[in-house]
């Protein structure tokens, strides 16, 4: 009686590099950072509505210590700007960034010296959701897109 007799279909291989992925890809833990109304709508995608617990993100890291993605949601004026950026900082590695709206990836309408034109300008951005404010399915969409770029990302040496 060989092994293969005796394990059957019961034995699965891949690469520490897959298996390490998926690890994160399945367990993304934001830290929601809601400046305007594009918060709402991050919020109501946690909802029994839109379930946002499927994808592993459903709890709202309130430390950036204990998160591993930053949704910046809204307006990021030049007031606010360094506490955006020290929420970022003290996230460990590896960390991701999403930018949720037209105010955060581009300044929106705000086209004044108070509003940053884009947190890309400050931060690494990993995912852009287009709307003024986008729904919640945009979100789901943008963290489903957040988690294929993880499956795809080589380990650090």
């Amino acid at each position: 009686m060989g092994v293969e007799a005796h394990l059957g279909n019961n034995i699965i291989t891949t690469s520490l590099e897959k298996l390490v992925n998926w690890g994160r890809r399945s367990s993304l833990w934001p830290a929601g950072f809601g400046l305007a109304c594009c918060a709402i709508e991050m919020l109501v995608a946690a909802s029994a509505r839109y379930d946002l617990a499927r994808f592993g993100s459903e709890v709202f890291r309130p430390s950036p210590r204990q998160a591993d993605v930053l949704i910046v949601s809204g307006t990021v004026t030049k007031k606010m700007l360094p506490a955006v950026i020290r929420i970022y900082e003290q996230m460990a590695e590896p960390k991701w960034v999403i930018a949720m709206g037209a105010c955060a990836s581009s300044g929106g309408i705000f086209n004044t010296y108070a509003v940053v034109q884009g947190i890309d300008q400050y931060l690494p951005v990993d995912v852009y959701i287009p709307g003024c404010p986008p729904r919640p399915e945009a979100l789901i969409y943008g963290i489903m897109k957040l988690q294929q770029k993880i499956d795809n990302e080589k380990l650090r040496g």
